[in-house]
């Protein structure tokens, strides 16, 4: 008896909502926090198709995680459908933006290429919540504004500025926020790394603030990063929940992407 393949169903709304929408609210800042940063200080045409490229490429992550790990089939096949309408709007978007501005301003994803690779692999290997690999997530969203800073005609030095400040606003949060939720969850609180690490922060907005590249209030955000991450991990007080720790991290990532970024436009 002749068996008949029935197609695939098409996906719905509500579907491609739950398959494609990030379970981790704190990447939601991570990911459009250096968008929205890059886009205010340094627009353009060309930087706003590739804003949308990004997004899409951000929203590819679960759908290929599931694609790529589920074991019931019609949840995998579901998975591929958004992942191939998010890759397509990710593709399309790149490809209107190198368009509209030419090849040149590519070499500037290098660095979020290679760190976003490590992410990636890492997060298929079902590592995605090591240290390093959350950090170099991080890493490769935040030096976006580089590449934004040259689709725009910004001068090479004003682009890597724009990347370091907004590394310098992303990697010690992580760092910090991840210490800080270890400590609630174990007792144990490693302080060093967070604080070093917003230490250095400080002092890059600061040696750029020095030669003009950055604007001082870029220094003044990192400083309060640096007391945040003094309140949360040394100053005595009880453990903040994490749903609390993300709501202060949206707070402080809108302060400082609306002022730093304007303070740049000037």
């Amino acid at each position: 008896m002749q068996r008949t393949l029935c197609p695939p169903s098409l996906l719905t709304w509500s579907q491609g909502r739950e398959l494609v929408l990030p379970k981790e609210h704190g990447s939601w800042s991570l990911a459009f926090e250096p968008i929205v940063f890059g886009l205010i200080a340094a627009p353009s045409l060309a930087g706003g198709w590739f804003g949308l490229s990004v997004a899409a490429a951000f929203f590819a992550r679960r759908p290929l995680r599931i694609a790529t790990r589920e074991h019931r089939a019609d949840r995998r096949a579901a998975a591929r459908q958004a992942l191939a309408i998010c890759a397509g709007v990710s593709i399309i978007s790149l490809l209107v933006a190198v368009r509209s501005a030419g090849l040149g301003w590519l070499a500037w994803l290098a660095p979020s290429g290679l760190a976003g690779v490590f992410f990636l692999t890492s997060d298929l290997r079902n590592n995605g919540r090591e240290a390093s690999a959350e950090i170099a997530g991080a890493a490769a969203f935040a030096f976006l504004p580089a590449a934004l800073a040259a689709l725009s005609g910004r001068s090479a030095a004003i682009a890597i500025a724009m990347g370091l400040v907004m590394c310098a606003r992303a990697v010690p949060t992580v760092i910090c926020v991840r210490a800080g939720l270890r400590a609630a969850k174990t007792g144990v609180c490693h302080v060093a790394p967070a604080i070093v690490s917003a230490v250095v922060a400080v002092i890059v907005a600061l040696l750029l603030a020095l030669a003009h590249l950055a604007p001082w209030i870029a220094v003044a955000a990192m400083v309060v990063f640096a007391l945040r991450a003094t309140l949360l991990l040394v100053t005595p007080r009880p453990a903040l929940r994490a749903r609390t720790i993300g709501m202060i991290e949206a707070v402080l990532g809108v302060c400082f992407v609306v002022t730093v970024a304007l303070a740049w436009t000037v």
